[in-house]
């Protein structure tokens, strides 16, 4: 089981299981709406339980995409596919240690100009 939450501790969470490697992605969306890239793992929707809920405020990115944050302090969560089986968590909000490592980038054709992907990993323009 592992664990995690938002900043303030409003929303936490539990996810069973191990994570499957998760990627970071550089899209414009991801980098405005965490202050960067976003490094998320994706994870089936019935290994996820969170607690207060009632604090995730969700923002509706895409016709597609819903993103949730915790209305108290902000911090980004979740990126909420709707209507697919998993959904993705946010690595930064997992207390460690995580039993996982970074495995992508995608979308970084979208990325920064004030950084470089140095890390060797396979990175996938979109």
């Amino acid at each position: 089981m592992l664990t995690g939450s938002c900043l303030c501790g409003a929303v936490k969470f539990e996810v069973e299981g191990e994570l499957p490697p998760p990627d970071g992605c550089h899209c414009t969306q991801c980098r405005k709406v965490s202050g960067h890239y976003w490094a998320s793992t994706d994870i089936p929707r019935t290994a996820l339980t969170v607690r207060g809920e009632f604090n995730v405020a969700w923002f509706r990115s895409s016709e597609k995409v819903q993103r949730g944050f915790c209305s108290t302090c902000g911090a980004t969560l979740f990126f909420d596919p709707i209507g697919k089986d998993w959904i993705a968590v946010s690595m930064g909000a997992f207390d460690s240690p995580t039993g996982t490592r970074l495995a992508k980038h995608i979308f970084v054709a979208d990325k920064g100009d004030y950084y470089d992907i140095t890390d060797g990993l396979p990175q996938n323009p979109q």
